[in-house]
């Protein structure tokens, strides 16, 4: 029987600086556990599924945190509190898509505690990696989700290699639209990697969500200043309001001129793939045009091409085509 609710004892550290806590990452390298708002380690901890040898509590790094403008646009501390971005008044004012994404994020209460880099990093949300059991993602070899029996109504449409977990993070599709960079640190220096090219799939890597290594650290995120002021949309869609991670969610980002035709767009989907998909075809379809309801629906049904749905998810065809419809067409009005 698994013992619950009991935190195995680990060595702690609270460094206050980035620097600091690089040299510990370098140190302990895969011994080390990263700690910011604590939502997801802590419930893997009680599990007794994780048992770091060493924990390093990064709430003290004071240049982790705050929104701040730059040259080239804004800059994002990992660390800051997804509260403190839903009503940050320079993010509300240039770049509302990630106030309105930070908004539906779970409860007010986790959101005062959860950050940024929190819930870009998070790992996998299947129940059957969850409980501890001996999938491809844990290391075994198999896939409880993707079978006969399995209960998969939150999984992939998309991607799928061995597991078909999907990507649980609402500001993941956000930073894909906007076009953002992730900066991570490690003791070999800093590397800047695209959103795009910043979550993994289990092709890459069926271990991990995105490409950071154990021993490196997620800084900051830089928003460009080409979309500053675009139109925007988001929208999730989840089986409760509160709490509950999406079933599927969208990120529009659109740029038109004067008589409504659009110049530029990206759109983002989460919940459908392991990683949060740019929808290229929806952009090719309204770029060039002036987005009306019949282009908005084309759009939306173009983006489910490719979808391979398994037992129970057949749902998320039509909700996606649906929320794709929406995004193009309300962020072009």
């Amino acid at each position: 029987m698994m013992i619950k609710d009991v935190i195995p004892g680990f060595e702690l550290f609270r460094p206050r600086t980035v620097a600091d806590a690089v040299t510990l990452l370098d140190q302990h390298k895969k011994d080390a556990w990263k700690i910011a708002g604590g939502n997801d380690s802590l419930s893997w901890f009680k599990d007794r599924l994780k048992r770091p040898k060493v924990v390093i509590d990064l709430t003290g790094i004071a240049e982790m945190k705050g929104v701040k403008e730059t040259a080239d646009g804004i800059e994002i501390g990992a660390l800051t509190t997804l509260t403190d971005i839903e009503n940050s008044a320079v993010i509300r004012k240039s770049y509302r898509l990630i106030a309105d994404a930070a908004s539906k994020v779970a409860s007010p209460q986790i959101r005062n505690v959860g950050s940024i880099g929190g819930n870009l990093a998070q790992d996998a949300r299947c129940w059957y990696y969850r409980t501890g059991l001996p999938c491809y993602r844990a290391g075994g070899n198999a896939c409880f989700a993707d079978t006969p029996e399995g209960q998969n109504r939150e999984h992939a449409l998309f991607d799928a290699n061995r597991c078909v977990a999907v990507s649980p993070s609402d500001i993941a599709p956000v930073m894909i639209a906007l076009d953002a960079k992730m900066v991570i640190r490690g003791a070999k220096g800093e590397r800047v990697v695209a959103a795009e090219d910043f979550f993994v799939g289990p092709r890459i890597d069926i271990t991990h969500m995105t490409q950071m290594q154990p021993e490196e650290l997620l800084v900051a995120i830089r928003i460009p200043k080409a979309w500053a002021g675009a139109r925007f949309y988001f929208e999730k869609v989840t089986d409760r309001n509160a709490w509950d991670f999406p079933l599927v969610n969208v990120a529009a980002a659109l740029r038109t001129d004067a008589g409504g035709v659009v110049q530029e767009a990206r759109v983002a989907i989460g919940g459908v793939a392991c990683t949060p998909r740019r929808i290229g075809v929806a952009e090719e379809t309204i770029k060039g045009k002036k987005v009306d309801q019949d282009l908005a629906q084309l759009a939306g049904q173009s983006s489910t091409r490719g979808a391979r749905p398994l037992n129970y998810n057949h749902f998320k065809i039509p909700l996606m085509a649906n929320l794709v419809m929406r995004g193009v067409r309300d962020a072009a009005s």
